[in-house]
């Protein structure tokens, strides 16, 4: 599933043909998944954001609305329509964008500004992790009551658009073992650091691409060849060659050296 460095690399890459044009219409194969697009005609996007796995295009005119989308498992941006293209975004000046989505688990909606009530998760999510909100203190303190790390981190409750990989990479950073319940101060600290530092160099990779995500110009991804946990199951740990081991944690395949990440009895 895309996830946060996914997601930013398509804003940025999809903001300059969304940003200043008028959406003509909206065409899809499913109004039970994409939901009201209808009242996205006729309106400017004025700005395309992101907030966890979500972008969100602001729309002009009264009432406030916004156009959200979530990518799902396979949902990417391309620059033709294609056999798995699902909805079609049709712009005043001739142009148009197009979503696939193989799998068919994403999603678009157009909703009242900042009225997130259908999308829970995105209505409760964290700071963002490369945020001045993203605080360490306040993230030592919430990992110090915490259930195991890596279904805490996936929730989007402590930092938002964390899932599967990064999750395993910033606590291979960070030496943590992805069961590892209460962290305790110097423990969430490291993890608070190698979220922001994980995200970051992602980000400036492009983002991983495993299987379906591509960026909106069909290139993929690069960061999959920086992974030092994430699918490399059997391979020697970057930092100390014991082989990496995956486990299945709150129902994900989970990666982790068991040298490096050892869990603490409490």
């Amino acid at each position: 599933m895309p996830e946060l460095p996914e997601v930013e690399t398509t804003r940025r890459l999809l903001a300059p043909s969304f940003v200043g044009r008028t959406i003509v219409r909206v065409e899809h194969d499913a109004p039970h998944r994409y939901r009201d697009t209808h009242l996205a005609h006729g309106r400017t996007v004025e700005h395309l954001d992101r907030r966890g796995k979500y972008l969100i295009a602001r729309l002009s005119g009264e009432p406030a609305l916004e156009l959200v989308v979530h990518l799902g498992m396979t949902g990417s941006f391309r620059p033709t329509h294609t056999p798995h293209t699902r909805v079609t975004f049709h712009f005043d000046d001739g142009t148009a964008a197009y979503f696939q989505d193989a799998r068919r688990f994403g999603k678009v909606a157009v909703v009242p500004a900042g009225n997130y009530r259908s999308m829970p998760t995105l209505q409760k999510m964290g700071p963002e992790p490369l945020s001045d909100d993203f605080d360490a203190d306040a993230f030592a303190r919430a990992a110090a009551a915490a259930p195991a790390v890596k279904p805490w981190l996936l929730s989007q409750l402590p930092v938002a658009g964390v899932g599967n990989i990064y999750a395993d990479e910033a606590l291979w950073m960070a030496g943590v073992h992805p069961k590892q319940t209460r962290l305790e101060p110097d423990e969430a600290r490291r993890l608070h650091a190698a979220l922001r530092a994980v995200m970051t160099a992602a980000i400036e990779s492009g983002g991983s691409t495993l299987r379906d995500y591509a960026q909106p110009s069909g290139e993929a991804g690069g960061f999959q060849f920086h992974h030092n946990a994430y699918g490399k199951d059997g391979q020697p740990c970057p930092r100390c060659g014991t082989s990496i081991e995956k486990s299945v944690v709150g129902q994900r395949g989970t990666h982790h050296c068991p040298t490096c990440q050892v869990l603490r009895q409490d």
